[in-house]
């Protein structure tokens, strides 16, 4: 199992001063008054949270707790994770442009990346694939046309544009779902497909203009596949 369950508990941050006197004193004086104030809380996640990062860590994932972060205006980002690299069969998955995530939606995001993405790669294309381009994560943004907050707000949506295969080939979303070979057409089907089987919402170029350079995968809602 992978060891980041073990840095979780050992973020503390403690805030240094400058203890050289000033002619006057000052100095010495607002370092005294510094050194007095208590260190903040080191961050220590949900029980659910805890239990998500066990989950995670055992699919060898690469990865780094944040600390929960309210921003306001209902965007915030809790018990989320910033992944590095995630486990194939046999190899690493690089991840391109990815913010913070939530713990569950990475969890989701794993495995599809493994089963659902990686192996489709090799048994369409002939290749594994060694990195996922996304368009981000976290956003505090609406969902287009709207006043709803978008689950991007909450960390709990990411953008899949394109996939990068181990023979040097780059099938995107936007250049291959209707333009690419037969093969590709065929792959970028299969791992939206595979990605309605796993995640909440799933978006992708047949739902609208917006979408029609990236998947959008999100844990939230109740199977919504388009």
């Amino acid at each position: 199992m992978h060891k980041i369950v073990a840095l979780i508990l050992a973020s503390v941050a403690l805030s240094g001063c400058s203890m050289l006197p000033g002619s006057d004193g000052k100095s010495s004086r607002e370092g005294a008054r510094q050194a007095s104030r208590p260190a903040p809380p080191a961050y220590v996640p949900s029980p659910a949270g805890r239990q998500c990062l066990s989950k995670l860590g055992a699919s060898n994932a690469t990865f780094s707790p944040i600390p929960d972060q309210f921003y306001g205006a209902g965007c915030s980002t809790l018990d989320s994770v910033r992944l590095s690299d995630l486990a194939t069969d046999d190899s690493r998955l690089a991840l391109a442009n990815l913010g913070p995530v939530s713990c569950p939606l990475a969890d989701t995001f794993a495995g599809w990346a493994r089963y659902g993405a990686d192996r489709a790669a090799r048994q369409v294309l002939g290749s594994p694939l060694v990195r996922i381009e996304t368009m981000g994560s976290y956003s505090c943004r609406n969902v287009a046309g709207s006043g709803r907050r978008s689950a991007h707000a909450t960390a709990n949506a990411i953008d899949v544009s394109a996939f990068i295969l181990a023979d040097g080939r780059r099938i995107s979303v936007k250049q291959n779902w209707n333009s690419g070979s037969s093969a590709e057409r065929e792959f970028l089907r299969i791992v939206h497909k595979s990605a309605c089987k796993r995640f909440g919402t799933v978006l992708g170029p047949e739902y609208n203009a917006a979408h029609q350079d990236h998947f959008h995968m999100e844990s939230q809602g109740k199977s919504y596949c388009r």
